[in-house]
């Protein structure tokens, strides 16, 4: 808040103090947290007017930052202070700064400088508790991230997490999936997670309903083969529904908007480097809002009830580029069309 509007505020206090009414009450009245009227509620002027000068002259901890961030939020005006923390961890290994801290300060440099930012709703979950090792959710998404020489690059990635733990692992890909893809993910994800759940949760309109051409992908022989070779159940949902498979949506949200926003892209091999640092730096390490516990503790628990694997599945992953199929049954191919006769 600017040092001009602080007095305002100050004095819309006392004004209300004075007649009577109580600090909850003048908290609402003045869209005010109830502890920043009782911090001021006692102050005399001549204390306040100290205060004010005390703020002016007291250096922050992230003050030799200010510049840089006050970069990021110029550029990026929807960027959080969640990510200006990581980002900052990201190109700083020997920050050591408490989270509050950095949304205070973010929050200090949009007042002052003028940058507002997007308020978004934000997304409950009303999922039951499940047993430990009992069950994993997994869905994709896509994100397009900048590459440096300005173009746009079309990304998709493929993301689990434990139901119970809240311990997420993702793969990026610079193609659509193929459930060759899908199911070596499987086996990375099952190799991160040391083990695998009894059940899966799936949305079924990605999995059964529709082509493998763009994401989506059919159950084929191939994917129900190691289904069965896995030994775990799946358990479809319909899509975008909360009840079935809420965390992992959640999770796709957050990858999206802590990782991938702004994120500059030179290659997926990198990407992927820097999503499993950001997992374990961030994505796994930070308190979860609904469980209000971190995640990686709880996984230190829960990953003695996975069922341990002891082979892992070679799968040969086939990159072969794919092409949209038009309305007319054909394909466009460099500079030329070529027929393609789809069969159903």
């Amino acid at each position: 808040m600017r040092k001009k509007e602080r007095w305002p505020m100050y004095f819309a206090i006392q004004e209300q103090k004075k007649l009577g009414l109580r600090k909850s009450q003048v908290a609402r009245n003045l869209n005010l947290s109830r502890n920043t009227v009782m911090k001021y509620w006692n102050m005399s002027v001549d204390e306040y007017k100290q205060f004010l000068e005390s703020l002016e002259t007291r250096s922050k901890k992230l003050d030799s930052f200010e510049t840089e961030i006050l970069s990021w939020l110029r550029k990026y005006p929807d960027l959080s202070g969640a990510q200006v923390m990581d980002w900052l961890q990201e190109r700083y290994k020997d920050v050591k700064i408490a989270e509050s801290t950095v949304r205070n300060y973010v929050s200090g440099l949009r007042m002052e400088y003028g940058i507002p930012k997007e308020k978004r709703m934000r997304q409950y979950e009303a999922v039951e508790e499940l047993p430990m090792g009992k069950q994993m959710q997994v869905d994709f998404g896509e994100a397009k991230l900048r590459h440096p020489e300005g173009y746009l690059v079309r990304l998709w990635f493929i993301t689990f997490v434990l139901s119970r733990s809240r311990y997420k692992y993702a793969k990026w890909q610079d193609r659509p999936f193929t459930t060759a893809d899908v199911v070596h993910a499987h086996e990375e994800a099952f190799e991160f997670y040391g083990g695998l759940p009894e059940e899966i949760v799936y949305d079924q309109d990605h999995l059964l309903l529709t082509s493998e051409n763009h994401g989506d992908l059919i159950l084929t022989h191939e994917f129900a083969k190691y289904v069965e070779e896995r030994n775990f159940r799946i358990h479809m949902c319909r899509k975008g529904d909360p009840e079935s498979k809420g965390k992992i949506e959640s999770v796709v949200k957050y990858i999206k908007r802590n990782f991938a926003r702004h994120r500059p892209f030179t290659n997926v091999d990198k990407l992927n480097e820097q999503c499993i640092a950001w997992l374990h730096r961030t994505g796994n390490a930070k308190m979860h809002q609904t469980t209000k516990k971190i995640p990686a503790e709880v996984y230190a628990i829960e990953k003695v009830y996975l069922r341990p694997i002891h082979k892992k599945i070679e799968i040969n992953v086939n990159s072969s580029i794919t092409r949209t199929v038009r309305k007319d049954n054909t394909i466009w191919y460099q500079l030329l069309l070529f027929c393609d006769i789809v069969r159903v």
